[in-house]
């Protein structure tokens, strides 16, 4: 495994439509394991491929919904489709894309997908919360999109820094 550089705000491949993933091969394996590794060390909680300059339709997403004496886990998502939303969630969201900044960003509160995993394999995966939050948030960037698109308001500094809000 090795560490990928993450591609910030302003370089063009974060506004590009990524291609769908037809290889399930070595390759794409390298390609996820790196991806976990630096998702790891940049203390996120999802990764897509484009934010580290590849344009395939792969994401990473933590799963933190879990029990208190149970380890969060990554879910890899190939060529995934929201196929289902309810509900509603509002608050503050960030990018490892675009440092520093956060936004007061509206998304569903429970997300359905389908997807393929590492083998082609296809699943369907439900979110709630966060990780429906970061499901919409990086499957967004597989067609060019960042979450500064959907900000209702950016937050201050002094909010971030946990002053007011």
């Amino acid at each position: 495994m090795a560490l990928r550089n993450i591609v910030t705000k302003g370089e063009s491949i974060l506004g590009k439509v990524c291609r769908p993933v037809n290889k399930f091969d070595e390759k794409l394996h390298i390609l996820l394991d790196d991806m976990a590794e630096t998702l790891e060390k940049a203390n996120g909680v999802g990764l897509a491929a484009p934010q580290v300059g590849i344009l395939r339709r792969a994401v990473l997403v933590i799963e933190t919904n879990v029990e208190e004496d149970e380890e969060e886990f990554i879910i890899e998502f190939i060529n995934p489709e929201i196929i289902e939303v309810s509900g509603e969630q509002t608050g503050a969201e960030g990018c490892l894309s675009v440092p520093g900044e956060y936004g007061i960003v509206t998304r569903p509160d429970y997300v359905k997908a389908r997807a393929q995993d590492r083998n082609g394999e296809w699943f369907e995966y439900e979110g709630t919360g966060l990780t429906a939050r970061c499901m919409c948030h990086e499957f967004e960037h597989l067609d060019g999109h960042l979450f500064l698109e959907k900000c209702e308001r950016m937050l201050t500094e002094e909010e971030i820094s946990g002053g007011e809000e």
